[in-house]
């Protein structure tokens, strides 16, 4: 087999082995053709002093970087296909390379029968390996199969880039996404309820999503969009006038609301004057009569001290705009939709009609109320027009599903929206499965109750705080270090052991595996973070100092392992910002935590001849794996 090895890193002329030929450009002509003939993988080599060095532009993740330099190349190789973008992907075989180009078949298929020289995909992509500048970045390149390009990175500059991060700060890996502003819609529970485990789903969910789309240096707007209109209120309403009929009435008299709501369902359901005036109740309440006003306010302020408990254990931030919000904008953007001919009348109702659903969508009821549709057009178009939003994201359960297809149809067919999914602005719907118990079905408590969101996370406070005093921690530590310690693990733990899950399944709520300290739970990966910390305060070294005046030298193979691996996380957050799938920086995170682990078992870091390097090492691994933290919403520990 002969090999032809180009080096990026100097100008120095291809070396030919095993000897070199008198004529080198037959030499290699002959060469190539007969690796072709035989279908072995070719290294390819020029020399780079032939093109100046056009891709100094060391912003972007390690995907667009690579990304820019083959489309130097590419643009040189079929200048006729402007077109053209470079498709480059993780190598499928590890020990061909770190990364791939893979745009010679596609290339080949475009190009032949248009007067080409190139012979076939493998041609084509010896041209791309052979136009390609000057480039700190990669080490060497080899063609195998069809065309396929596989690139090995430079070490060095693996070792330099993470040097650089440490110093620059990790905000500089940033991705960057092809949008200014973003709504993301989630949490929303309804006004007079407690939020239970059905809603922790969407508020984690959608909280993480938001962090990594504000990470990417979006403007996100962070909507709870609250069911606080609607028919229940009247039955509210009047049950409170019922109750307290001096209108002089606090928190603790209704006491719990979900208690108090029940109670007015059960009056509602079970007489027909009270059911009359509850309905009376509504219109008085959309009418703006003040009295109705001010207890339907009353109500939902007592519901919002109650969703803030949950929102500040879980270090949420929302802003509310709910139904409520946005019914003032009902009419005018139904008035939009008539204009465009959208509605029509069907059995009383007003609807629209989609095309390859059974059912269409109602916007106005028999009795002339509005409806979820409704609301949720009059948000969108608010949306798009007031807040100025390019993307809009809805954090619910999958069983909506259709309602979001149906409703975001009628905006595409309004002309609110680009019919082509890559367009924007656009509308997302970010579907989740269900949270289960350990017996298949929705997760409850023995008396089939729904459980409370605040019950549920308390509880894995208390564990986690019971495991810390039965290992002695309680005897180490302030009382203050156990309280917020057992707080960011059993919160933490609740969050991961949903996150890591594609959104898309159910789940199996269960305390024992999520607070487990081994395997891919929260509570693994928090204790990993701290035996790092733990490394690095016990070499009794100034790390800052190290980051100004020490180098990180990749020498061992497990190290250039974890150093690529902390190079690709700019790429993980945008893969899962686009796909909207928060699992996959959980993979990550988990995949690094092993990484470290196979580098400390080969590397000694205290003590030996590579510790400066190796420290800097072990802070990189750090610094990413608080800010994975960060972006799943988990607050880190720095000790155990």
């Amino acid at each position: 087999m002969f090999i032809i090895e180009k080096s990026f890193l100097s100008p120095r002329l291809s070396l030919l082995r095993p000897a070199p030929h008198p004529h080198p450009l037959w030499s290699r002509n002959r060469i190539l053709k007969e690796a072709f003939r035989r279908n072995f993988p070719v290294k390819w080599a020029h020399s780079t002093s032939t093109m100046a060095d056009t891709t100094k532009d060391d912003t972007g993740s390690l995907k667009e970087q690579l990304a820019k330099v083959f489309d130097v190349s590419l643009k040189v190789t079929v200048p006729d296909e402007p077109e053209v973008v470079p498709l480059i992907a993780p190598c499928s075989r590890k020990e061909a390379g770190d990364y791939q180009c893979n745009n010679a078949m596609s290339l080949w298929s475009k190009i032949k029968g248009k007067g080409t020289d190139y012979k076939g995909p493998q041609p084509v992509g010896q041209a791309i390996m052979r136009n390609l500048p000057a480039s700190d970045m990669i080490e060497s390149c080899s063609i195998a199969g069809p065309g396929f390009i596989n690139v090995k990175l430079s070490t060095q500059w693996i070792a330099k880039s993470i040097q650089k991060m440490l110093i620059d700060g990790i905000d500089t890996w940033a991705p960057k996404l092809p949008v200014k502003r973003a709504v993301v819609d989630f949490s929303s529970p309804n006004i007079a309820k407690e939020m239970h485990v059905g809603h922790l789903r969407s508020t984690i969910i959608g909280d993480t999503l938001a962090r990594m789309l504000e990470y990417s240096k979006v403007d996100v707007l962070r909507r709870n969009h609250v069911g606080d209109w609607g028919t229940q209120f009247g039955m509210l309403i009047e049950f409170l006038f019922e109750k307290f009929p001096d209108g002089k009435v606090n928190d603790q008299d209704i006491g719990e609301l979900e208690v108090f709501y029940k109670a007015s369902k059960q009056r509602f359901d079970g007489d027909a004057a009270f059911k009359e005036r509850a309905q009376q109740a509504v219109v008085s309440l959309q009418g703006g009569e003040e009295k109705y006003r001010k207890a339907w306010a009353q109500i939902c302020e007592i519901s919002r001290k109650g969703f803030e408990k949950v929102y500040q254990r879980l270090g949420v931030h929302l802003e509310e705009k709910g139904e409520s919000f946005y019914n003032p904008y009902i009419p005018g953007t139904l008035d939009l939709l008539r204009q465009k001919g959208l509605i029509e009348e069907s059995e009383g109702a007003q609807v629209i009609f989609i095309e390859g659903k059974k059912i269409p969508l109602i916007v106005v009821k028999r009795d002339g109320g509005f409806n979820y549709a409704s609301t949720d057009l009059a948000a969108l178009w608010y949306r798009l027009n007031e807040e100025k939003a390019e993307w809009i994201i809805y954090v619910t359960d999958v069983g909506q599903r259709e309602h979001f297809e149906m409703f975001f149809t009628a905006a595409k067919r309004a002309g609110w929206l680009p019919t082509d999914e890559n367009k924007y602005p656009k509308t997302s719907h970010v579907g989740f499965g269900l949270v289960l118990g350990d017996d298949g079905k929705r997760f409850r408590t023995r008396s089939t109750e729904v459980v409370k969101l605040v019950d549920l996370l308390d509880e894995a406070k208390t564990r986690c705080k019971a495991a810390l005093v039965e290992r002695g921690k309680a005897a180490e530590w302030t009382p203050e270090e156990l309280e917020q310690t057992a707080e960011a693990v059993g919160y933490g733990a609740v969050k991961y052991a949903d996150l890591k899950n594609n959104r898309l399944t159910n789940y199996t709520f269960n305390f024992d595996q999520m607070l487990n300290d081994k395997g891919n739970t929260a509570v693994y990966l928090l204790y990993a973070h701290a035996r790092i910390c733990s490394i690095i305060r016990k070499s009794g070294k100034d790390i800052d100092e190290l980051k100004r005046e020490g180098q990180i030298k990749l020498e061992k193979d497990e190290e250039r392992k974890l150093g690529l691996h902390l190079l690709q996380f700019p790429e993980v957050v945008e893969e899962a910002c686009t796909n909207l799938l928060p699992n996959v920086l959980c993979e990550y995170l988990y995949d690094l935590s092993e990484k470290f682990t196979s580098f400390y078992s080969e590397c000694q870091v205290v003590g030996s001849a590579e510790e400066t390097s190796r420290l800097l090492l072990c802070e990189a691994t750090a610094v990413v794996m608080r800010k994975c933290f960060h972006l799943l919403g988990i607050t880190p520990v720095y000790k155990i």
